[in-house]
């Protein structure tokens, strides 16, 4: 069973991603968080198989999250996809530098989001 995470700061893009994915057709558990803290223990808590990140939350932001992350052993391979309105090149170029997986602008369209998510899948069960 895939484990999602999905972490952003507004119930409706969570309830999005999470009806995104259902529409996969993959088994799947989901937890939530509404910033990169709250999301951070869950982590600590669960064996997490991916994360959906926003980028801008109040306390701890996802660019915040993703170099904590990244900087603990365990999560170095976990595949983390950015989900965000951030669109600038810069940004995308941060975030894959400090360690996202993937880069999925807001607002979310399935056909890319599907693809995006299955291929990582893929990459994961090798």
């Amino acid at each position: 069973m895939v484990r999602i995470l999905v972490v952003d700061d507004s119930i409706i893009m969570r309830n999005i991603v999470k009806n995104t994915f259902a529409g996969l057709k993959i088994p799947f558990e989901c937890f939530e968080a509404d910033n990169g803290r709250a999301a951070l223990r869950v982590l600590e808590s669960n064996s997490v198989t991916i994360v959906f990140l926003d980028w801008n939350m109040p306390g701890m932001d996802g660019m915040e999250f993703l170099k904590t992350v990244r900087a603990i052993p365990q999560y170095k391979d976990l595949p983390i996809i950015m989900v965000t309105s951030e669109r600038g090149k810069f940004s995308v170029i941060e975030a894959l530098q400090n360690g996202a997986t993937d880069y999925i602008v807001k607002p979310v369209q399935e056909k890319i989001f599907k693809e995006k998510v299955q291929e990582i899948l893929v990459l994961a069960r090798k």
